[in-house]
Formats: C-alpha cells, sequence, structure tokens
C-alpha cells in the first residue's frame, strides 16, 4: 500500500521529516505546502517523484487528496493549521511542541474532542537508541522501584530560522516549551505518572544578546534547571544548558531505581562536530550489587543516521506514523501527550519569571 504525505512546513525540520520518509516503504510524497519560496524549492528538490507545491496549506487543502498529513512548520502556526486539518479527519503528525500557549491548548483541546483525528505528536526523543532500551528495561523492571528520574541536556545555541522566530517567546512558546517539551513528555513516559509541582530557575545569561530583529532583542533562555515532584513520590530534574557544544554527550537521560541506575547517553548532530562524525550512543546500566557499569554502544545505520540531526529517530518514529495510517489505532504519542509536555514547559517559565514553585492541580486545564 501507497501513502501518500502532504507536508506543511518544509524548514530544516520538514527537510528531515523529507529525507526519512524516503526510505519508508510504501511512503509517496504528493504535496508541500511552504511559504518561503527558498525552503519550498529545497525541499522539493529533495523529493524523487513529482509533487504538488502551495505556498499556502489552505490551497493544499482544497486540491489535495494525501492520506495522511505532516506539519513541520514554526511553532506560532501550529493552531491555526491543526483546526483546519482536524476537520479533514485524516492522520496528523505534527512536530512539537503542539501547540505554544496555555489559549491554544485549550482550543485545540476542545476541537479535537469533536472529531475522532489521529493526531500523533513528533515526539523524536522517545525513538532514540538508548532511549529506547531504556523504556523497556524500565517496563521490566530493571532499576527496580524508580525513585528518581534526571535528564541533562548540553547543547548548541538555538539554529537560524526563517523569520527568526525562534528567537522569541511570543512565537515559540519560550525554550522551556519549544526545546524541553520533549523531554518533559519522556519523564511522564518514564514515571507513569502526573507532575503536581514544578520549580525552576534560569535566564538568558549568553545566546542572542547581541541580536537584534525589527529593534527587538531576543527573550529566548539559554539555561534552566527545573524540578518536578510526581504525584506517585517520584523525583525528577532537567538541566538545560544552550551554550555546551563541546560536550561529548549531548543528552543524558537517567532513570534510578532500588536496584540499578539505567542511562542512555546521546550524542548531538555529527554535522556540528569538529570532524564532522556522528558519534555512537551508549546505553548504561550501573547495578547496585555488582558495583560496575555496562556500557552498550548504540549503532545505527549510517544510512539511517545521516538523514537529519536526531540519531535516527526520525526514521524509526516514521515508521509507527506509517503503521498507523495504513492499519489504524491509537497514536504513540497523543495530543494529550503533547498538550501536557507544553503545560510543564509552560509552568517552569511561569516558576522562573515568578520565582516561586507553580502547582499544576489535577490537570483542570484539560477538561
Amino acid at each position: 500500500m501507497t501513502v501518500k504525505y502532504a507536508i506543511i512546513g518544509s524548514g530544516m525540520m520538514g527537510q528531515e521529516h523529507i529525507r526519512n520518509l524516503n526510505l519508508v516503504e510504501g511512503a509517496q510524497i504528493t504535496a508541500i505546502a511552504e511559504p518561503d519560496a527558498s525552503m519550498r524549492a529545497a525541499a522539493a528538490s529533495l523529493v524523487p517523484n513529482e509533487v504538488a507545491l502551495f505556498g499556502d496549506f489552505r490551497e493544499l487543502l482544497k486540491h489535495n487528496d494525501a492520506d495522511a498529513f505532516l506539519v513541520a512548520s514554526p511553532n506560532h502556526t501550529h493552531a491555526i493549521i491543526l483546526d483546519a486539518l482536524i476537520e479533514q479527519g485524516r492522520p496528523i503528525l505534527i512536530e512539537k511542541p503542539v501547540v505554544k500557549d496555555w489559549e491554544e491548548a485549550q482550543r485545540i483541546m476542545e476541537k479535537a474532542a469533536r472529531f475522532q483525528t489521529p493526531i500523533w505528536v513528533a515526539m523524536e526523543y522517545r525513538y532514540m537508541p538508548g532511549v529506547t532500551r531504556l523504556l523497556e528495561d524500565l517496563e521490566a523492571g530493571r532499576a527496580g522501584k524508580l525513585a528518581m528520574v534526571s535528564i541533562t541536556e548540553r547543547r548548541f545555541p538555538f539554529l537560524q530560522k526563517v523569520g527568526n522566530w525562534n528567537r522569541f517567546n511570543i512565537s515559540s512558546g519560550g525554550t522551556l516549551v519549544e526545546k524541553c517539551c520533549h523531554f518533559f513528555d519522556l519523564m511522564r513516559l518514564m514515571i507513569k505518572s502526573e507532575p503536581v509541582r514544578i520549580h525552576a530557575i534560569g535566564g538568558q545569561a549568553i545566546n542572542h544578546l547581541d541580536e537584534a530583529y525589527d529593534g527587538r532583542v531576543p527573550d529566548v533562555l539559554d539555561h534552566s534547571f527545573t524540578t518536578i515532584e510526581f504525584a506517585n513520590g517520584v523525583s525528577a530534574m532537567l538541566e538545560l544548558c544552550m551554550f555546551a557544544e563541546g560536550s561529548h554527550f549531548q543528552e543524558r537521560v537517567s532513570a534510578i531505581g532500588s536496584t540499578s541506575l539505567l542511562e542512555a547517553r546521546v550524542p548531538g548532530p555529527g554535522r556540528f562536530e569538529p570532524d564532522g562524525q556522528i558519534k555512537h550512543a551508549e546505553y548504561v546500566v550501573a547495578d547496585r550489587a555488582a558495583r560496575k557499569e555496562q556500557i552498550e554502544v548504540m549503532k545505527v545505520d549510517p544510512k539511517i543516521l545521516a538523514q537529519g540531526d536526531h540519531h535516527g529517530s526520525t526514521y524509526f518514529q516514521h515508521l509507527g506514523f506509517n503503521r498507523l495510517v495504513r492499519e489504524g489505532g491509537a497514536p504513540e504519542v497523543s495530543l494529550e501527550d503533547g498538550l501536557k509536555a507544553v503545560a510543564m514547559g509552560l509552568a517552569a517559565q511561569q516558576s522562573i519569571a515568578e520565582k516561586r514553585p507553580v502547582e499544576l492541580g489535577c490537570w483542570n486545564w484539560l477538561g
């Protein structure tokens, strides 16, 4: 069965999706909507077949018969695009963050409740080598009774995007929404509980302070520490630094339980390495009784690694979404998952701004 995809948004991440879809058996991109002419042309050049091109996604909807939609446009456009796509009834894979603020979250949640459209939120970190093994081992009880989750990201600053939308909280949702919704999603998945209290500190110390766009200086945070208390008693922490591109591993995802520490170590994109080589991920089990680490190198097919910056996870995610389109079923990363990750990011940013912990209660905003 051929699955026809319509792509909405074909900047850096949209083009990564296209390259990975080219590797998925039976996937065919039939239409691309992108307002920027240069990005639209670059994306079209990646598609091996004839593809319809549109400057506006609304025009695409008038002339397209795709089986599924993929949305990789800037954050501040997600809600208005979802508004239109939900009514189409065809499966949607939408890049994180699914929305950028509380108002959009409430509106999209209410709209989605009136339809049965499958919405899969693109949380690539779930599918990274090492992280998938960690999730499997947690499920199997290898850590014992889970007590702590710690996630560290030490990486490069935000890249330049068309229109510089990612330099401003108003269009990106802010760093802890735009960047860190991935990690808040992982925390909920690992801990199997809901957060009740978030306390964060952070600021903008280094990045983008010497930039200005139409007289505006960027206001996105470049570092933070966030602690989260979950309803089941598990504690979690996120450390973010966006001026540490010299780190050997970009992310460390750790689960610490009564018997073992489980840790996925993920390198950054190879194109930012001095030699251009992609490092391998590692998966570590540190057993308390044995008092030693077992380290497994997580190798990925170089052909898959070469398609993007997320260590193969975009491809593995597409295999799951393609299966959903062909066979039906529920998205592995639901709209509710995506909205709750956004809520955690917004609460963390509120905590920093107001210099106090923020209570999340029982997710009353989700109805």
